[in-house]
């Protein structure tokens, strides 16, 4: 049995990278300006970061509360969600 789940995490190890790896590399082809150049730096980086998913809008949107607790609206919803997304 101990072999058997060695021989699952080995070969885990090596396809859960490589997953990353193709969506990191699609988000890389896709970062580029809107002139059809690639972008550079920290435009890259964000554009990369955004593609993958940086902030998922419904983890903000939970965290959209006030200071007694009580969930956000309009308003000041929309600017918390805004913060925490980073844009």
């Amino acid at each position: 049995m101990k072999k058997i789940i060695i021989a699952l995490s080995f070969a885990l190890s090596f396809t859960l990278p490589t997953y990353a790896f193709a969506d990191q590399a699609a988000c890389e082809a896709k970062a580029v300006s809107k002139e059809g150049k690639p972008l550079y730096g920290a435009a890259k980086d964000a554009s990369i970061k955004k593609c993958m998913g940086g902030s998922k809008p419904n983890d903000c949107e939970a965290k959209a509360v006030s200071k007694d607790g009580k969930p956000l609206y309009g308003a000041a919803k929309d600017a918390s969600i805004k913060k925490c997304m980073g844009a």
